[in-house]
């Protein structure tokens, strides 16, 4: 499948898609990250994300709100080629880039069925669980593909070219 900007989404437009969605009956996931580096363990996440709903949509933190969590010197990868990397993933029905620090405001328009967030969270930690939960959705932990993040290929890159 060749990446398509049509999975590439303002807010309104990921609305009317949810909307329809819904009215078709499909349940609806959410997950959310940086995905700076997409490596296996990003992709084996989104691909257990999307086995939790019909259609899975990816809130992708801006270049700005990356550099705000991880430091001045991320994210590697612009936000717009991060949006184009994932739109090319089968797994992933929509991406949409937000520019908070987390995607409350977000979760909060969508209104997603299932929210998905992987590691060693507790479910009631998760940004939007309030949310998600008093509309009668669903919140998972997923497990993360252990020694695969970012970090680490940033730090082997460092550790081969010094």
């Amino acid at each position: 499948m060749v990446a398509s900007f049509k999975k590439i989404c303002g807010w309104k437009e990921a609305k009317k898609l949810v909307q329809s969605w819904k009215q078709a009956g499909q349940r609806i996931g959410f997950t959310n990250g940086c995905f700076d580096i997409l490596h296996a363990g990003h992709v084996r996440y989104l691909q257990d994300s999307a086995a939790q709903a019909d259609q899975l949509i990816v809130g992708l933190n801006s270049d700005a709100s990356v550099k705000n969590l991880k430091g001045s010197n991320r994210p590697i990868v612009a936000e717009d080629d991060r949006a184009y990397v994932l739109s090319g993933l089968e797994a992933v029905a929509a991406v949409i880039i937000f520019q908070e620090e987390t995607p409350f405001k977000l979760i909060e328009w969508l209104e997603p069925d299932v929210l998905m967030k992987g590691g060693d969270y507790k479910a009631e930690e998760i940004v939007g669980y309030d949310s998600v939960t008093k509309r009668g959705g669903a919140v998972k932990v997923l497990p993360f593909l252990y020694g695969r993040s970012t970090t680490n290929i940033v730090q082997r890159i460092r550790e081969l070219t010094t």
